[in-house]
């Protein structure tokens, strides 16, 4: 994986090359500037050379660990690049350090630093011809068509070898596939007298079990057909190679290889016409091997294809609903594979009492991942059934070179990893610094990958739609598993599988791209490694390894002494990232503001009480995250931070207020700024609001403002018209009697969550509402305190994109009606604290997408809402201090088939709470499909009233 860090570098000298006329420009020392243009002709060398070298990277990286040559060609080039980057970036950080200095003072400053260039010139050069010895030395020694032979020996052994080995598992081995044969047998089988083409996928993980669910149903159909063939597709296949397979398969030809292609495809055609056939394609890498060869197969006849793969992409090709995600196993599925496989020669299949603690350690490192499962077993069924034997694989285990590896997994999830484009694997690598199990959160994610160099901006999308389109990248190479998504399918929240992860940790810390600090006594960071992980609160070891070549330290426990980390923060001048969420830590060590280079500065949910004026120093920030902190105000030079994208700054607020976060006081300047694409909290004044300071900030994204009351509205509507950008935004008004005037205000059309606390004028309430109507990117809206009635609530309908409504405190009317078509897109539903509410009324078409609906503290809705039985897709009903006749009945025909029941009896969850009387109870609660073995929290939707409002209650859902 050189070629990414290649990749990266290469980004960052044409960076360094762009200051190529700054550097000349401010220079007014001629030996100053004949260092820096030979410092300069250096690095566009390096750059040159870099270019060519990365292509050839990307192709020899994959087999590296089979020919020695390579591999150390492979980690010179990476060495060299890490040197190179260094020389770069002291280049960049003495360069632009001054820039905002007075003049004379850059000239003091550049008398000095003659020398500096001089000597990074030198070192810079040296480095070059290295460079330029080291691809001399591989084209001295490299063996002609060696890396071609090793490349197609990888191939083989990787994906047709290992997945062969799977269609040897034997009938008792078939765990929880059932459901799935079924419906794979139905779709194949089911209606063959119709001539027709079905093409069927299977997908997921590698080692999920694709193949051998596959071969289990191909064994048992294929006799239905008048011909079949079973063809394992290479990663580096041809497509004369393709079918040449697939006709000696077909008992076509058995000279096929050495036909034309013309002549190949005019034989399968003529062979196959007029038959019923099933031909399996197993583990397609791309789309396209299907697609370069489908015009091949006559369609005057009934024929079934079956893909599987790893890849989304290829899945999508299946004919409508018939394609098959296969997910980890559960628990007790994982248990009864492992007891087959390792009691194999036991007729009860059972594990004795005196191992019984052992198997749960193992196949907690198995998370569910059948082949992970069935490779321990194998491997545990060939020794004696003592627990010292098994206690012994186990101490071996976790002395494997990859952390938690399990023989025979790492080679067929490694396959994956070398698959990804160059782009995409930076991206991987740094999802396994986050914690086993860890539910990584997308915004923090790709920040992190913005700020560390691994997206590149492309033409009509930011930097952040590209990240996410590689998030989604890896979540359909089955790579990430998704925890959450937003209401309208955007992942919200992702984990790296245990196994996987164990995989990118290894090759993570063998391409010095990151470590992962545990407490260990003997931990050495190393002279190379770009990223730390701080997943302990013994950190002394820490201050003794040298951190100069660090670009990123995170640290994951809530606890961390920032004294012991002072010394590992004054050696890393060129950290880029640091982000210290969660830790209770209350201030920032002085060392982190001479970090001209950092670029992410992460303190969300920490205890910082003040930012100094230092933090102006931080010229190269772009990300500072303090939300959820106990700051109050924000220092005045954070006006400096010109290339400042992201502010994110929120103070913890007392009980009584609206929110449980509040705004943060901003200080004159704040228009400076004009890059934000995020302003998150601002607390409202005269001063920011009515001086423009907040109408200069045109390209934000996201907006929230606290504080608000009627004087800063004339104003605040005039800023926020302006902000053409908007997608999110937020206000808040000072106090629950306050109102928010809006008349004036002219929302973006790009705008597609808007969320209003505060009281909202009566009279006027339908006309600004209705006004919304262009608003057709709007998708979430949430309304609270806002006092709305049965004739205002009416014109909500206007809004017919959203997906998401609450209204919190917000409804005072009796009835609530929704229209025939009402709200069409509109998934889930929020009503809280109606204390008059007492019939919901749904009419036929209303809400027909509806997935989840809530109805907290409405104390006089004493029936279901009439029509219930309508919402087809509803999935989760809650009815928390709702009136009690009406969670008592509910309790009661939870056994019988009573007329509530029935109307409900569609729903997947339903579950009733009532406060006083301390009682919870899940009347039906099928679990979702979840991505794994072991239990999750399944937090409702509306927690989302928990968090910001001290005047609700917190509601809990707990899925087991």
């Amino acid at each position: 994986m050189a070629d990414t860090v290649v990749g990266v570098l290469i980004g960052k000298l044409g960076a360094a090359l762009r200051n190529e006329a700054l550097a000349y420009g401010v220079s007014q020392l001629s030996n100053e500037a004949s260092n820096l243009k030979g410092l300069v002709g250096e690095i566009c060398k390096a750059k040159e050379e870099l270019e060519s070298i990365k292509a050839y990277l990307h192709d020899s990286d994959k087999f590296k660990e089979t020919s020695e040559t390579t591999g150390i060609f492979v980690k010179k080039i990476r060495d060299l690049a890490f040197r190179i980057e260094d020389v770069v970036d002291e280049f960049t950080y003495k360069l632009e350090g001054d820039k905002h200095e007075a003049l004379s003072d850059k000239v003091r400053k550049r008398v000095r630093r003659v020398n500096i260039w001089s000597r990074l010139c030198v070192e810079l050069r040296s480095i070059n011809d290295e460079l330029e010895d080291t691809v001399k030395r591989r084209d001295r020694y490299a063996v002609p068509g060696m890396e071609r032979n090793i490349g197609s020996y990888y191939d083989c052994r990787d994906t047709r070898s290992n997945n062969q080995t799977m269609c040897f598992a034997r009938e008792d081995d078939l765990v929880g596939i059932q459901d799935n044969v079924d419906k794979m047998t139905q779709w194949l089988v089911g209606d063959l007298e119709e001539k027709k083409n079905k093409i069927v996928t299977v997908w997921g993980m590698g080692g999920a079990g694709k193949t051998t669910l596959v071969h289990h149903v191909y064994k048992a159909v294929k006799e239905e057909f008048d011909t079949a063939a079973w063809v394992t597709v290479s990663k580096s296949y041809k497509v004369a190679e393709l079918l040449a397979n697939i006709a000696r398969e077909l008992a076509i030809s058995a000279d096929a290889r050495n036909m034309e292609l013309i002549r190949l495809v005019e034989l399968i055609r003529s062979s196959l016409k007029g038959k019923r056939y099933i031909i399996v394609l197993d583990d397609v890498w791309e789309a396209d091997s299907w697609i370069n060869i489908m015009d091949v197969f006559p369609t005057n006849c009934t024929s079934r294809f079956v893909l599987t793969s790893r890849k989304y992409e290829v899945a999508s090709l299946a004919t409508s609903n018939c394609t098959i995600k296969l997910e980890p196993l559960e628990e007790n599925l994982s248990w009864k594979l492992f007891c087959n496989v390792a009691f194999r020669d036991n007729s009860e299949k059972r594990c004795p009492s005196e191992l019984q603690e052992l198997p749960a350690k193992f196949l907690q490192k198995c998370e569910g991942l059948p082949l992970a499962i069935a490779c321990i077993g194998r491997l545990l069924s060939c020794k004696p059934l003592t627990y010292k034997a098994w206690e012994n694989i186990y101490k071996e285990l976790q002395l494997q070179s990859t952390k938690n590896a399990i023989p025979g997994v790492d080679m067929i999830l490694k396959v994956s990893l070398e698959d990804l484009p160059c782009e995409l694997k930076n991206c991987f690598l740094h999802c396994a610094i986050f914690p086993e199990d860890y539910q990584i959160k997308r915004r923090r994610l790709i920040r992190h990958w913005i700020t560390a160099g691994f997206i590149k901006e492309k033409e009509r999308k930011t930097l952040e739609q590209e990240a996410e389109g590689y998030l989604n990248e890896l979540v359909n190479r089955s790579l990430l598993q998704v925890v959450k998504t937003n209401e309208f399918g955007r992942v919200k929240h992702c984990r790296m599988h245990d196994v996987i992860r164990s995989v990118a940790l290894d090759q993570a810390e063998k391409e010095c791209f990151a470590k992962v600090y545990e407490g260990s006594k003997t931990f050495s960071i190393g002279t190379t490694t770009r990223r730390l992980s701080i997943q302990s609160t013994d950190i002394a070891m820490l201050g003794q390894s040298g951190a100069a070549h660090m670009r990123a330290i995170y640290a994951f426990t809530s606890y961390v002494d920032i004294d012991l980390l002072r010394p590992i923060l004054a050696s890393s001048n060129l950290l880029a990232t640091l982000d210290l969420q969660g830790t209770q830590i209350n201030m920032l060590p002085n060392e982190v503001f001479s970090m001209f280079n950092l670029r992410f500065l992460g303190l969300r949910h920490t205890r910082i009480e003040v930012l100094p004026e230092a933090v102006g120093r931080l010229q190269n920030l772009e990300v500072l995250d303090a939300f959820g902190t106990a700051l109050l105000s924000l220092p005045q030079d954070i006006t400096k931070l010109k290339k400042l994208r992201f502010l994110y700054a929120s103070a913890r607020l007392t009980e009584g207020n609206l929110a449980r976060f509040g705004g943060v006081k901003v200080p004159r300047g704040i228009m400076n700024l004009t890059g934000l694409h995020a302003l998150q909290s601002v607390k409202a004044s005269l001063e920011t609001i009515c001086d423009c300071e907040v109408a200069a900030l045109t390209e934000l994204r996201t907006f929230t403002i606290a504080d608000v009351t009627s004087e800063h509205s004339s104003n605040l509507c005039n800023a926020i018209t302006k902000m053409r950008h908007l997608a999110s935004l937020s206000m808040v008004a000072s106090s629950e009697t306050e109102v928010l005037q809006l008349e004036e205000l002219d929302l973006p059309k790009t705008l597609s969550k808007l969320e209003l606390i505060g009281q909202l004028e009566k009279k006027r309430m339908p006309q600004i509402i209705s006004s919304w109507s262009y608003l057709h990117n709007l998708t979430r809206l949430s309304l609270l305190f806002s006092k709305l009635d049965e004739d205002s609530f009416s014109s909500l309908m206007v809004l017919r994109g959203l997906c998401f409504l609450e209204l919190g405190n917000a409804y005072d009317g009796k009835k609530l009606c929704f229209s025939a078509s009402s709200f069409p897109a509109l998934k889930k539903l929020g009503i809280c604290g109606a204390p008059q509410l007492n019939q919901v009324e749904i009419e036929e078409g209303g809400l027909r997408n509806l997935v989840m609906l809530w109805f907290l503290q409405c104390p006089e809705l004493k029936c279901l809402p009439n029509g219930i039985e309508r919402l087809t897709s509803l999935e989760d009903l809650y009815l928390y201090d709702t009136a009690q006749e009406l969670i008592e009945k509910l309790r009661q025909e939870v056994n019988e088939c009573g007329e509530l029941s029935m109307k409900i009896s569609h729903i997947r969850r339903v579950s009733v709470k009532l406060t006083k009387d301390n009682m919870w109870e899940r009347i039906r609660w099928q679990a979702a499909s979840i991505p794994r073995g072991k239990t999750y929290f399944y937090t409702s939707i509306f927690l989302v009233f928990a968090t910001r409002f001290q005047s609700l209650l917190a509601y809990f859902f707990f899925l087991s």
